[in-house]
């Protein structure tokens, strides 16, 4: 079957032709043909199996013939990387049709994608966060939408995207298609999903999530201060030009990235912490080859899309099977092949063996010849997380036992001091008889100005009038004596 037997628009077909996709895959396959005829889909597949052009194809095909100048279709994805990535792909497939497309998310200016709001893109991108700012605007409006697509729906859909998620909903008409692509959807997400979706088709839903066929594995059982170097040997020892090598915290990928960079490999590093430049910077640099090495934590792991990487590092284990499958899932795209390796320290094991129960075998371990395993590092990477505990603990013991003993030292001494007596305004009786004739010398001033103008009025005013006396003070000339 090719893009032509499923009755796409001849521009569409030769924009996969141009793309180099010859022949569609199995979930575009599956997925294209109803969306075409206007149905709600549900569907996972694997990533890399060409789940984006599965519902952008029959989002471009449906929009050809409409009226320019309103947005009719939504996209709304967990990251800003796969932001980008799907606007990049819906550019390229969309080339010579007059239809656009604009990517909205966070950590860059809001003009430009005001000015895509506007001027009526007809496809926008967006992460939930940097929609809703804009939907506090008016020029942001969205009741054009005839499509919605939820991409990543298992993130998406999890108790830290549904309350924005059930926002932006509010927002859009009630008559529309709702499509759900993800590589995994756990079952509790697949009841909450069928919520937003009327009538829908299902696919694959009942099979088990699994990385790409062509993927092979490598497990590498290591102490946990020594995969630094570990992973400096291999890349000494293969040949792999793109590796990226995942961390479980943001404070790991860049101390990796650090001892990389200082044994002289080209390396950079994305994760949250970096600005959106300088995200952008270490991508286009990674996919351009200008960088051998990427370290990412898990937020990039949905929206890093390079073509031929030949390598994938799970520097830590990752805690869920699914998050394995979405790491793994960076090689081995469109059908090829690539290689995952997996660093395993003692405490991991139990990640490693819940990742292997779900994918219904071992992986095979392997030793790298001429490692020394048993070295003591001159540095660490970072101190095990049971040993912060128990250091945090120990100095917290430690304050506590302190604070009882100095309370313990000064309770004596409280008790044979005696204690002075409270401050009142007997302490100083002269400062307080000084007041109070102030405030006497005023009151008096005050009545003899009174005096002396009401008489000066008795003598030269009319009755019922009060003249008033001349000059700024009193009759005599000079202003009476208010001393503060």
């Amino acid at each position: 079957m090719s893009f032509v037997d499923l009755g796409l628009d001849a521009g569409l077909v030769q924009a996969t032709q141009r793309m180099g996709f010859d022949r569609p895959t199995p979930i575009q396959r599956a997925a294209i043909p109803p969306l075409l005829l206007g149905r709600d889909v549900m569907a996972t597949a694997v990533t890399g199996s060409g789940k984006t052009a599965a519902f952008l194809l029959p989002i471009l095909h449906d929009l050809l013939n409409k009226r320019r100048g309103t947005t009719r279709a939504l996209v709304v994805v967990p990251t800003r990387e796969l932001a980008v990535q799907i606007a990049e792909h819906l550019r390229d497939l969309a080339a010579g049709t007059g239809l656009t497309g604009a990517a909205i998310y966070g950590g860059v200016a809001m003009g430009p994608q005001e000015q895509a709001f506007r001027r009526g893109a007809d496809v926008l991108i967006a992460t939930p966060g940097r929609l809703l700012d804009h939907l506090q605007y008016p020029y942001a409006r969205l009741d054009g939408i005839e499509c919605l697509v939820l991409d990543e729906a298992d993130r998406m859909l999890d108790m830290g995207f549904l309350p924005d998620i059930r926002r932006i909903l509010q927002r859009l008409p009630g008559r529309r298609r709702t499509l759900l692509f993800s590589a995994t959807l756990p079952v509790p997400i697949v009841g909450l999903a069928r919520e937003l979706l009327q009538d829908p088709v299902f696919l694959n839903i009942e099979r088990k999530s699994a990385p790409a066929a062509g993927i092979t594995h490598r497990a590498y059982a290591v102490p946990h201060e020594l995969k630094s170097h570990l992973l400096l040997e291999l890349l000494r020892q293969g040949s792999a030009k793109s590796v990226l090598a995942f961390t479980r915290t943001k404070h790991r990928a860049n101390r990796l990235a650090d001892f990389l960079v200082r044994q002289g490999v080209s390396c950079a590093r994305i994760h949250g912490n970096r600005s959106q430049a300088q995200r952008m910077d270490a991508l286009v640099g990674f996919k351009r080859g200008q960088f051998r090495v990427l370290v990412a934590t898990d937020i990039a792991a949905r929206g890093i899309d390079v073509e031929a990487l030949g390598l994938v590092v799970n520097f830590d284990v990752p805690h869920l099977p699914e998050d394995y499958i979405h790491r793994v899932g960076r090689t081995a795209r469109a059908e090829a092949t690539g290689e995952a390796y997996t660093f395993v320290s003692p405490d991991e094991e139990g990640d490693l063996r819940a990742i292997e129960r779900h994918l219904g075998k071992p992986l095979p371990r392997h030793q790298v010849s001429g490692f020394d395993y048993a070295r003591r590092p001159a540095e660490r990477l970072e101190v095990p997380l049971a040993q912060r505990i128990a250091a945090i603990r120990t100095h917290g013991a430690g304050e506590r036992a302190r604070a009882a003993a100095k309370a313990e030292t000064r309770s004596p001494r409280r008790a044979s001091v005696p204690r002075a007596p409270q401050a009142s305004a007997t302490r100083n009786p002269a400062r307080t008889s000084q007041r109070r004739s102030v405030g006497s010398d005023r009151v008096g001033a005050g009545l003899a100005c009174l005096r002396e103008v009401t008489e000066r009025g008795d003598q030269g005013s009319a009755p019922g009038q009060f003249r008033r006396p001349r000059g700024r003070g009193s009759a005599s000339g000079r202003r009476p004596d208010f001393r503060r």
